[in-house]
Parts: structure tokens; C-alpha cells; sequence
């Protein structure tokens, strides 16, 4: 009686510090909670979800969404608790200690809110505004209409409200940013219609271009995302734009290999071990997923779904690849020890995958 009481106990501790998944319903306005392997919940009335983020800090977590509202619930008590309309149209998003910045693209702006959605600051841009991030005080974002990143610093870094002022502005850096990623001082953009990626040093401000080899570039459905997730601790890995590559390039962007894949990527997700990378397409490849092993730099695994797969994540364990099938109205969990289905949770047409880490 004794050891099944401790086993009951030990299970109830390993599901409180489990991962709680949280699945962006693209069609229906709606953020589906699954916890403990099982869909529990759902946050409804989440505005257009098209596009939607999810992104948490603390005990809070916060959304945008396609038309321009920045949400912020309770990932705990899994309710909605605030909103605020930033724009016509946001893009993207990232959560300082006091504040949130928006990217928007139909106000053209990057709008900065304190933690509880209310209005601080406008920037005014003038164009669509993608890849942004931080870096110590430094806001840095793409614009994607006029060829330009622009390196915003905090003057009140002490203070509870921050405010913002142009610090640098790097003109004709590619033709059309779409993302970026930032590792340590390093600031990676891509480009829609440019053959590089650009490599910006926060510490030095200084600025330059990697040449990529395309070849002859498809027509692009889908332009691939860049993120955190593509980094491991010896190196980046990069989704062509338009070419079945993903580049593999050391933190001093010397090319280790192109890695040939299936179709032209739009993720590509490292597991928290770094061994494996997972590598998501479109068009006609939409069903397909290919895992890679990171220290071979081989494709070890090609998987089709019934529909299109429009995300995937990590667990935090690293045990399951969470794979988010929206032509199947499906959300899958496989296990990596031998690649099999483990799991399976019916949610309509699902899209982004976000993991919340119960023990925060």
C-alpha cells in the first residue's frame, strides 16, 4: 500500500512539472489546452488566428493575432483575461521584463505596450515590420518594404516604463527581410529576394552578408520561419528560401553542408538534446516531415501525415515531436525512440504548437 501510495505520488509530481501544450485552432478563434496526454480546454473568442503566436514569461502568457490584437491570459488557470487592438495586422512579437513590442504590418508601426496591454509607445516605420527581437537594451526589427533593420535603444532601462529611440538604421541590407533569428549578439536576417543572409553584431554594430547557394529557385507557397529553435551550440541551421536546402553553417557562418531535403522548408526545429532536426515543407510537400540527424547531417526519417502539417515542437524532455496536422484535424505525438505514434488529440484544423513549462 505504502509504494503504490509513493508511485501515485511521484506520478501526480511528474504531471505537475509536465508540459502543458497549447494548439493555436486556426479556423476557430480558439487556443485547445492539452495536459497530462489529454485535451482538457479550450480559451474561445481569440479574434482572427491565421497567424497566430503564442508567447509566455513568468506566469503570463500573451498572443497576436492576424488582426492586430495582442491578448494576454492565464496559462495556469487556462482564461482570457485582457486585450488590445495594436493594428490592422500584426506579425510579430517579443515579451521584455516590463513590456511587450509589437510588429505590425498594415499600421506600419511597432507599437510598445506594458505587461498589463496598455499603450506606451508608437515607432513609426513607414513599412511592414518582421524579425523582432532583444538584445541587453537594444529593440531590433527588419523593415520589410524599404530594405532596412533598425536598432532601437531603451533610454529608461531602469525605470518601469521604457521608451525607445533610434539608435542605428542599416539601409540596402537585402532585398525584402522576412525573419530573422538572434543567437548571443548576432542578429540573422533572411531575405525573400536576396541570395544571403545578413549578419549583424549587436556588440560592434558592424554588418555583412553571407552568400547562400540557391540555384534555380521554386516558386515559394510558404516563406520559411527562422527562430532559436534552429540553433545548437556548434551550429545554425538555415531554411532556404525557394531551394530544397536547409544550410548548416558554424556560430562563425563558415558552410558546413547544404542538406538536400525533400521540398523547399519551412521549419526547422531542434530537439532540446540537439540531435535531431526536424524539417517541415510546403506546397505539395505540406503532409511530409523529415528528420535529420544533426552529428551525420543525414536524413534519417521521412514521415507522411494525412494532411497538411503546419507546425511542429519539441517536447521539453526531447521524447516526443509534437506534429500539428491541419488537414487532419489532428495533433500527434511521436516518439522519437523508434519514431512511432504515441499519441493522438483531435483538435480542428490546428496550427501552432506552444509548450508552457508547469513547474515555472
Amino acid at each position: 500500500m505504502r509504494k503504490l501510495l509513493l508511485m501515485s505520488l511521484f506520478a501526480i509530481v511528474l504531471f505537475a512539472k509536465a508540459d502543458k501544450i497549447f494548439v493555436v485552432e486556426r479556423e476557430n478563434s480558439a487556443l485547445a489546452v492539452i495536459k497530462q496526454n489529454l485535451l482538457q480546454n479550450e480559451i474561445k473568442n481569440m479574434h482572427n488566428f491565421n497567424h497566430a503566436v503564442v508567447k509566455f514569461r513568468g506566469k503570463d502568457g500573451y498572443v497576436i493575432t492576424r488582426d492586430g490584437y495582442v491578448i494576454k491570459f492565464d496559462p495556469i488557470k487556462e482564461v482570457k483575461e485582457k486585450e488590445f487592438k495594436t493594428s490592422k495586422s500584426a506579425i510579430g512579437f517579443i515579451i521584455g521584463k516590463n513590456f511587450l513590442a509589437v510588429a505590425n504590418y498594415d499600421n506600419k508601426t511597432v507599437e510598445i505596450v506594458d505587461r498589463d496591454l496598455n499603450p506606451l509607445q508608437s515607432i513609426k516605420t513607414g513599412s511592414r515590420n518582421v524579425g523582432i527581437k532583444l538584445y541587453k537594451n537594444y529593440l531590433i526589427f527588419e523593415c520589410m518594404d524599404s530594405d532596412e533593420i533598425w536598432v532601437m535603444k531603451n533610454e529608461t532601462p531602469k525605470a518601469k516604463k521604457p521608451h525607445f529611440v533610434l539608435y542605428k538604421k542599416f539601409k540596402n541590407v537585402g532585398q525584402v527581410p522576412f525573419d530573422a533569428l538572434i543567437d548571443k549578439n548576432l542578429y540573422v536576417s533572411g531575405f525573400f529576394n536576396s541570395p544571403f543572409l545578413g549578419v549583424l553584431n549587436l556588440d560592434t554594430m558592424q554588418y555583412k552578408r553571407v552568400p547562400l547557394d540557391l540555384g534555380k529557385k521554386d516558386r515559394v507557397l510558404k516563406v520559411p520561419h527562422f527562430g532559436f529553435w534552429s540553433v545548437s551550440k556548434g551550429y545554425f541551421f538555415i531554411p532556404a528560401v525557394g531551394a530544397k536546402k536547409v544550410f548548416v553553417f558554424t556560430h562563425n557562418f563558415k558552410l558546413v553542408k547544404d542538406l538536400d531535403v525533400l521540398g523547399n522548408p519551412v521549419f526547422t526545429a531542434l530537439s532540446p538534446d540537439k540531435k535531431y532536426l526536424a524539417v517541415t515543407f510546403s506546397g505539395k510537400y505540406f503532409p511530409y516531415v523529415q528528420i535529420i540527424d544533426t552529428k551525420s547531417l543525414r536524413v534519417i526519417k521521412t514521415m507522411k501525415f494525412k494532411g497538411m502539417v503546419l507546425h511542429v515542437r519539441w517536447s521539453s524532455d526531447g521524447r516526443h515531436l509534437y506534429i500539428s496536422v491541419n488537414g487532419a484535424n489532428e495533433v500527434l505525438a511521436y516518439n522519437v525512440n523508434g519514431w512511432w505514434k504515441h499519441f493522438m488529440w483531435p483538435v480542428p484544423k490546428p496550427s501552432g504548437i506552444f509548450i508552457y513549462k508547469m513547474d515555472k
